[in-house]
Order: structure tokens, then sequence, then C-alpha cells
């Protein structure tokens, strides 16, 4: 099998909502290769933004020393009862990114939902390919049960969550969990989740994708997967649209916009995963770029928020 994915006609491109045109003409090209993904790293970390609340305590924990695996525990204060957990896991198509990304989307949920937030800091493709990642994020899904005593965490009620290639490891990570049978996980939120290598959707085929590229797409998948990109047999573990068997997960909530190169193979997921008896539901945003949530002040963020909150706050009642 060829080492690049087949690009045959994409998707007719669909314009993107006017309450995103301006914001993203003045983003900065985050177009990736091997010669720039060293500077994109240092704009994007110059570009997050954590706004501190005096309502929320942030405190980081060194996992694993020599694997630099870090979680950041948002804590929203003292509870009489153990709480839920949301564990995140940031994106940056298995390339860029840390866990510090999460701290302005994580705050929102602790404060309206009284949950505890945990991200996770995970090493970074092409330096550390394929399953180093997957590996930090169960590693650092392990620390939060093994310490949910002392975080005042109701493991039963702990949930993964993920945008972007972040969405595309709490999918592996639901799987992996699954197989393993070590670690309940309450519910899978995966935010445009970057979950196919393949790229054999009409939307992943589509040139000129504002935010992430197919070009860039390529790259990450190519930085992730190591000598095993182009192949047929890359594990599900890698890459969850992989998978044949999307039984006994955990309830499941994937959105993403419709100017978005993963649109397709989402839609395709959440469908099996409903097909497969996995209550699931799909919101798929029109006019919404790829990781349009961070654009907060739109309406169709505001919208995407909102939907996710009144869904994380369902799971908290339900477990």
């Amino acid at each position: 099998m060829s080492d690049q994915p087949v690009h045959a006609p994409g998707a007719v491109p669909q314009p993107v909502h006017a309450e995103f045109a301006a914001t993203l003409e003045l983003m900065p090209d985050l177009s990736l290769t091997h010669e720039t993904v060293v500077h994109v790293r240092e704009l994007l970390a110059a570009m997050v933004p954590s706004t501190p609340s005096d309502k929320l305590t942030r405190t980081d924990h060194v996992v694993d020393e020599a694997h630099g695996i870090v979680v950041r525990v948002h804590d929203p204060g003292a509870s009489g009862a153990p709480r839920p957990c949301v564990y995140s896991i940031h994106g940056g198509g298995y390339v860029l990114g840390n866990r510090f990304m999460d701290d302005d989307r994580l705050a929102p949920w602790c404060l309206a939902l009284g949950c505890v937030g945990a991200s996770v800091e995970y090493r970074l493709a092409p330096e550390h390919p394929y399953p180093a990642a997957l590996d930090d994020c169960y590693a650092g899904l392990r620390w939060v049960h093994e310490h949910a005593d002392e975080l005042g965490i109701d493991p039963q009620r702990t949930g993964i969550a993920g945008l972007s290639a972040g969405g595309g490891l709490a999918a592996a990570l639901a799987l992996c969990a699954r197989d393993r049978g070590e670690l309940p996980v309450a519910f899978q939120l995966l935010d445009s989740p970057m979950i196919d290598d393949r790229q054999h959707t009409p939307s992943s085929r589509s040139d000129g994708l504002p935010v992430w590229s197919r070009e860039s797409n390529t790259f990450g998948w190519r930085s992730y997967l190591g000598d095993l990109y182009g192949r047929d047999d890359v594990p599900a573990h890698a890459a969850a649209a992989r998978a044949t068997d999307l039984s006994g997960l955990p309830p499941a909530f994937v959105c993403v916009g419709t100017v978005d190169g993963f649109r397709d193979e989402n839609v395709e997921y959440a469908t099996r995963l409903n097909q497969a008896g996995v209550p699931t539901e799909l919101h798929v945003y029109p006019g919404a770029p790829h990781g349009f949530g961070v654009f907060s002040q739109t309406a169709v963020a505001r919208q995407a928020n909102q939907d996710i909150e009144r869904w994380l706050g369902a799971r908290f009642s339900a477990a």
C-alpha cells in the first residue's frame, strides 16, 4: 500500500460562517512540515490563553518524570461528596500543544457543573511516535483513579474528553480502557476528533481548509504513526476509526463543524457507535471550522458549549 493517502476529489467546499471569517484572517500560518513544527509549537504556546480565577485552584502533579507526564488538576473547591471528573487531553495534531491549552476549556465546566478537571501532558510526535502519547494518557488516567480519594473524585463518574488529536486520543483511550478492563470510563466527549489516518473521506480530501489543512493532517498522522503510516494493519488504539468492534464503549458526545476535514469521519464514527449500542449524541455545526470552540465569542461556539455542558451534566447525574 502507498505511504500517501489517495487524493481523490474532495467534498464541495462549504463556506465558513461569517462570524469566523475576520478572526481566521488574523491567524498565523500553522502549516506543518518537519521544518516548521518547532516554530509552530512556539507560536501556539504563545497564543494559549489562561484566565486565572480565584474560584478555581490549579495544581500540577508529576506522574512520570522520566516521560514528562504531568496531570494538571482543576479544583472548583471543597465538596462534601466525591465529585465527577473530566479527564481532558489537549489537541495539536499529535505533534503540538501542552496541558495549559485546556485551562480555559475546563474552567467553565468545573465552575458550572461542580466537577474536577484533569488535563494531561503527553509526549509529542514525531520525536515520540505511537504508542507514546496513548501510553502517557493511560498512565495519567490511572493516576487520577489511584488518587481519587485525595482529589475528591468519584471514579464511577470520571470520563474522558479531547479536542482534535486529543479527541482521537480520547477515543483510543476509551477503546484501550475497555480492552484492558482496568479503569472505568463513564463517558467520552469527542470534539472534532482526529481518528482516521487513511484520509479517505471527501471532507478529509478537501483543499484550502482553514486552521487544519489536508497537508497538515497528513504530516500529523505520518509523524504519529511513524513506520505504521500508510499500512493496512494500523491498530485501532492508534486510529480509533480502524476499530471493527465498538461495542461496550462508554456513552459518547461527538461534535464537529461542516468546514472541517474530520467532518465525515466523525459523523461515520458516531453512527457506528450508535449501531454498536453505544448511546451517542452527534452535533454538526454549519459553517464552523476545525477547533471552532476556541472562538468563544461566536454564537456557534456558545451553542456548542451549551450543548456540551448540558450533556456533561446529564452524564454526571446518570452515573
